[in-house]
């Protein structure tokens, strides 16, 4: 699924859990955060990397 701001994948992890992969765009970090919140009745991190696969930022909900 993607839009201008974000592409990513649904994959499924140790049978329950589900991994969602992508591109986001920096700007957009918070955006794709609060919308996982807002989802609710799941847990989630969400990591933003860069190209140099160092770990900019982290967030949980």
């Amino acid at each position: 699924m993607g839009t201008t701001r974000c592409e990513v994948e649904l994959e499924p992890v140790d049978g329950q859990d589900v991994l969602l992969n992508g591109v986001v765009d920096p700007s957009h970090f918070d955006d794709l955060a609060a919308l996982l919140t807002r989802c609710g009745a799941m847990t989630f991190t969400l990591e933003l990397w860069d190209e140099d696969s160092n770990l900019l930022r982290e967030t949980h909900g």
